[in-house]
């Protein structure tokens, strides 16, 4: 009897413990007056379409007061290393192709052909041994990212799922692969060729 009493008081710890870390890791947020979709999604750092799939919302309306769940968040140590190599990536390129390339990455991510996270994503390497970011190899990606590189990365979060689908960039004065040169192009933004 004493036996089952120890599990039974092991069980409701257990489920207590539980319970209390489910409900502390889901993040919530009350609408207030002028909140958008995207506003919130820039807040937290989520996209749009998760934020609208875990409300079960189809529009974009929201009303003040309502309470929205907010979906897992991209880590503050992923962010920071998806603008580094946006920064590396993208110097001298226009703002709009720092958001695209660090949308190729969350592609990446997303898609069943890459690794599942944004660090290995950016650490893979390719069939023949090299890194699939040349940022990488060189050393580049361990600069610091500038302030345009971090805002591309937030807005790439964002808007992630609603692009053209691009897995690929390139720079076709730099590069002659003809890999990526039979890629069909999805978007040219700058010297860059977005493809998948």
């Amino acid at each position: 009897m004493r036996n089952l009493k120890k599990i039974g008081f092991a069980a409701a710890l257990t489920f207590s413990l539980l319970a209390s870390s489910v409900s502390a890791s889901a993040a919530t947020h009350t609408v207030k007056s002028g909140d958008t979709f995207w506003n919130i999604g820039m807040k937290y750092g989520v996209s749009v379409l998760e934020l609208k799939e875990i409300n079960n919302r189809t529009s974009d309306m929201i009303q003040p007061g309502e309470e929205l769940e907010i979906p897992e968040t991209v880590t503050k140590e992923e962010k920071e290393l998806l603008a580094r190599l946006v920064h590396a990536e993208s110097k001298g390129e226009p703002y709009e192709g720092k958001v695209a390339v660090a949308t190729v990455v969350l592609n990446r991510v997303d898609s069943s052909e890459f690794p599942n996270s944004i660090k290995e994503v950016i650490y893979e390497k390719t069939a023949g041994g090299s890194y699939a970011f040349s940022p990488v190899a060189d050393g580049a990606i361990n600069e610091a990212a500038d302030e345009a590189s971090k805002r591309a990365v937030e807005e790439a979060i964002t808007f992630r799922g609603q692009g053209k689908g691009s897995l690929f960039f390139f720079n076709p004065a730099k590069s002659s692969n003809p890999f990526m040169m039979a890629r069909e192009v999805t978007t040219v933004i700058g010297n860059h060729r977005f493809a998948k």
